[in-house]
């Protein structure tokens, strides 16, 4: 099965298309990747009968290697801010963007088949709100098959963070939604911080996460690159 050998790369980009690019450049090796905190920005003027100027074309980063899968919106204050890019040479999976079952800028569900099973994939931002966490708590969804939902929880929580001294009770709703799925918290075979603070005063964190598939062979444990 090819999911013995699919390779995934997750990023928060904070708004920097910069980074998006340089990721979708550097990283073809990988087979899927997930970005959080995207940034929507014109990508030209395009004509228009109502505004002899022309209208903008707002857009997100491409790449002719990647098949990208995001919400659109025609409000700014709806962009989405999660985008899952898959390399082209997987094309023949027939990966699809389902908004028919979650519809939320914050998450973004991707079917894709294999041996004649569909199998799922989920990109979460949860913003300091919590917000995704809310709708996925929220909302009815049975969803067979699901391999992985990550990255970026904004959660502090002792359960995955030793450094950090509490348990959150944002977490305990999380692992009731996660294990609906049938996933669980996979470890890192490096335990370092995900998310380095830009302030002497504040301690780095881990809240970038990564849940897989319960009890699978096909699965396994990650490892995060220091330098991104």
């Amino acid at each position: 099965m090819i999911i013995n050998d699919i390779k995934i790369f997750l990023q928060n980009v904070w708004k920097n298309n910069l980074i998006v690019n340089t990721i979708l450049q550097v990283n073809i090796n990988f087979d899927i990747i997930f970005i959080q905190e995207l940034s929507w920005s014109t990508i030209c003027s395009i004509h228009s009968s109502r505004n002899c100027e022309g209208e903008s074309l707002v857009g997100v980063v491409n790449h002719p290697n990647w098949l990208m899968f995001t919400r659109t919106s025609e409000s700014e204050n709806d962009f989405s801010r999660v985008i899952i890019y898959v390399n082209i040479r997987l094309a023949s999976l027939h990966f699809s963007l389902c908004k028919d079952i979650i519809n939320y800028r914050d998450i973004l569900l991707v079917s894709f088949f294999n041996n004649n099973n569909v199998f799922w994939l989920i990109n979460v931002y949860s913003d300091s709100f919590h917000t995704a966490l809310k709708y996925l708590k929220n909302t009815e969804a049975y969803i067979h098959n699901l391999l992985i939902i990550t990255c970026d929880f904004n959660i502090w929580d002792s359960l995955w963070d030793l450094s950090f001294p509490h348990h959150s009770f944002i977490s305990n709703d999380f692992l009731i939604i996660v294990n609906s799925f049938n996933l669980e918290l996979s470890s890192t075979t490096d335990p370092i911080p995900t998310r380095y603070s830009d302030n002497v005063n504040d301690s780095n964190s881990v809240i970038d996460l990564m849940f897989l598939c319960s009890r699978s062979s096909e699965l396994n444990n990650y490892f995060i690159h220091p330098d991104w």
